[in-house]
């Protein structure tokens, strides 16, 4: 979701750049004309039409007049130079999901995108039908220009997250300061690649991760607090980012200090294609003391690597888009999905991960969106053991009429884990299935995967193999009351973005 934001975001603010270069041509073309009159700047900013996320906010922003604004220049003897600026005000998004989830007994069921044992290492089934919490991200973002050509940013988001459907949850609520982050552009000192580049610092999510949205998982995450550099132009194909972030791991008991894990990352694109690689290290990690959750073997440095395609069409067969990605992490690095957010991984930890997911209208009343993920991972918390698991989705859409359509969505998951004893776990193998059928209302845009807001109804049928009921005690699979054997889910849920 925030990739998609920050997408539509970049979008609209190359829009905005273009605009600024055209008037600054014009107003030199006025000087040049008369250099006696001082030339008065205001901001004359692209339709908000242009671009739909930024349509609600663009109505809000501050447009100096020249009479008036203190941002307004004049030539002034012997006064000091200032650059003047030309506010573009603030923007509000967010992102909710909310809605109610039982058995067809009308009791409490288990749900969610990582259900299944294979969830533990990242194996997500698909998110229809299959949530039952509330989530709700605030982003309020102010943005400046100068009449020199340079931008500003800040973001800070508020993000909660809630299993309670009552209507008061202070007492269990989660509220967090997920991102607040200032970038400074198109600085005019920049020239040469770094020309209309981007400096950034602060707490965020990187620009350029990317999702399977019906997954509800991340194909790659890299986030935390620290700095870097966007859009270094090497030609007009190729971009690089630079990147320095910081994570925390936890306390080292024995000598009372906290665990920093450091995540170097150059992220570069050629056309449709990324390339992504990072280096990992977290001093003294392996001196954590394992308490059942840390693992005392854990490693202290790691590499991560990512290789992307980013289509335009869907695999070059027909309209539409696809995603594919194949990464490979090592050591600290085997965390392949959330770059760098696992530290109990040990030093000859391997990964590997396949993700793929497109989306293509097939006619006038059918979409279609399939998604595949594949992963193994060896020695990844203690030698020996070995985690394989493989996931296929797929979701249809009906379109009935212009507010209506229906929802069809299939999952398919197989697993083989063996744990080695790592938290008491098992070693497993077996299948999961789940069906959903979802009425979906929406106001417009009916087939399009990606518009909001809408509502939806559902009933999903999940059943797996009882093998995989021994996994765990304390997973969804161990618990009680919930076994193989065919599962109904039902419920209503919202989701929005904006």
């Amino acid at each position: 979701m925030e990739a998609r934001l920050q997408a539509a975001e970049q979008r609209a603010a190359d829009a905005e750049k273009r605009a600024r270069q055209a008037e600054m041509r014009v107003a030199g073309i006025e000087q040049q004309r008369d250099k006696s009159q001082p030339v008065a700047l205001t901001n004359t900013a692209p339709p908000a039409a242009a671009n739909p996320v930024h349509a609600a906010s663009a109505s809000s922003a501050a447009v100096p007049s020249p009479s008036s604004s203190p941002m307004t220049t004049a030539a002034v003897p012997d006064a000091p130079t200032q650059t003047p600026e030309i506010a573009e005000g603030f923007e509000f998004h967010g992102y909710a999901r909310s809605g109610l989830i039982m058995n067809d007994a009308a009791t409490s069921t288990q749900s969610g995108p990582y259900l299944t044992p294979a969830g533990e290492t990242g194996g997500a089934i698909g998110r229809l039908g299959n949530e039952n919490n509330t989530y709700v991200e605030l982003n309020l973002e102010h943005k400046t220009r100068l009449a020199n050509g340079a931008t500003t940013r800040f973001k800070a988001m508020l993000a909660d997250g809630q299993q309670s459907y009552n209507d008061w949850t202070a007492d269990t609520s989660s509220l967090n300061l997920r991102q607040a982050f200032v970038e400074l552009g198109s600085l005019p000192t920049f020239t040469g690649a770094f020309h209309n580049s981007t400096l950034w610092a602060g707490k965020r999510f990187d620009r350029d991760n990317f999702d399977i949205h019906w997954l509800d998982s991340d194909v790659v995450f890299l986030a935390g607090t620290g700095g870097g550099i966007y859009d270094v132009r090497w030609n007009d194909r190729v971009r690089s980012n630079f990147s320095l972030y910081g994570r925390n791991f936890g306390d080292i008991e024995t000598v009372d200090n906290t665990i920093q894990n450091y995540i170097v990352t150059a992220n570069n694109f050629v056309g449709p294609f990324q390339f992504m690689l990072s280096g990992l290290r977290a001093k003294d990690n392996e001196e954590r003391v394992n308490n059942g959750v840390r693992n005392d073997n854990a490693g202290d440095t790691g590499f991560h690597a990512m290789a992307a395609l980013h289509n335009d069409s869907f695999y070059g067969l027909r309209a539409g888009q696809a995603k594919s990605a194949l990464l490979y992490g090592h050591g600290l690095g085997a965390e392949v999905k959330g770059i760098g957010s696992d530290g109990n991984l040990t030093q000859n930890a391997n990964t590997w991960r396949l993700a793929s997911y497109g989306t293509t209208a097939i006619n006038n009343t059918w979409s279609f969106a399939p998604a595949l993920l594949a992963q193994q991972s060896r020695d990844r918390y203690v030698r020996g053991d070995d985690y394989r698991w493989l996931t296929f989705n797929a979701r249809f859409i009906q379109e009935i009429n212009q507010n209506f359509a229906l929802a069809w969505e299939g999952s398919y998951q197989y697993m083989d884990l063996d744990p080695q004893g790592f938290k008491n776990r098992q070693s497993v193998s077996g299948s999961f299935y789940k069906l959903t059928l979802a009425p979906t209302f929406k106001v417009g845009d009916i087939g399009d995967f990606f518009t909001r807001p809408e509502i939806r109804f559902f009933a999903s049928w999940m059943n797996w193999d009882s093998s995989l009921d021994n996994y765990a005690s304390d997973d969804a699979f161990g618990s009680s009351g919930f076994s193989s054997g065919g599962e109904w889910n039902i419920g209503v849920q919202m989701e929005t973005w904006f």
